[in-house]
């Protein structure tokens, strides 16, 4: 396994640790160490594919394994958020119910006489990023206000985590929309 496909299995490993302190009353700081490891997972969705294009490393099993590590991070924060009444279960629904329709299109493709590996496109990856930076700003209010008590207006917080969450749904939904268009061979039900 090469240096980059090896920072995306990182990232998967950090996900059970991450949703242990998202769930943990007892641990001081907890949101804190959340935000840690969701930024350094993040950060490493960043250099994977860096590293990978750099030194030649593309491979299909990281063409894979990088959007499906994505998703699992972002699952589980937003599972996380819904439990926590951070967020609402339709902007869960939406983005979720988009990485399971992806992913089907993308083992059809794999599956196909082609053999197609389908990377992510560039709505896939701004959705990425924008959940991303909106997950680290929620848990970073959540941090200053739970674990530091910082004095921040439930009104304002709840403001800011609706924004947040809404931006990132309406780019899911769109990078959807995109990503089966672009794919609209693959979805045939007479194939």
């Amino acid at each position: 396994m090469n240096l980059a496909n090896k920072l995306t299995m990182f990232r998967v490993v950090i996900v059970p640790f991450f949703v242990f302190f998202m769930s943990a009353e007892f641990v001081p700081l907890r949101f804190l160490w959340a935000l840690i490891l969701f930024a350094l997972a993040s950060v490493t969705d960043m250099f994977d594919g860096k590293v990978a294009r750099k030194y030649n490393m593309v491979t299909n099993f990281g063409k894979f394994l990088d959007p499906l590590a994505d998703k699992i991070l972002v699952a589980a924060a937003l599972l996380c958020f819904l439990e926590l009444g951070w967020t609402y279960a339709w902007v869960v629904f939406a983005i979720l119910a988009r990485e399971f329709l992806v992913s089907g299109i993308r083992l059809v493709a794999a599956s196909s006489d082609k053999k197609v590996v389908i990377p992510a496109n560039i709505w896939g990856k701004l959705k990425t990023a924008v959940t991303m930076v909106a997950v680290a700003v929620i848990l970073l209010l959540a941090a200053l206000t739970e674990d530091f008590g910082v004095a921040v207006p439930f009104e304002a917080r709840r403001v800011i985590c609706d924004v947040l969450m809404y931006l990132s749904a309406l780019l899911t939904v769109i990078s959807g929309v995109v990503y089966c268009y672009d794919s609209r061979e693959y979805i045939d039900p007479s194939k």
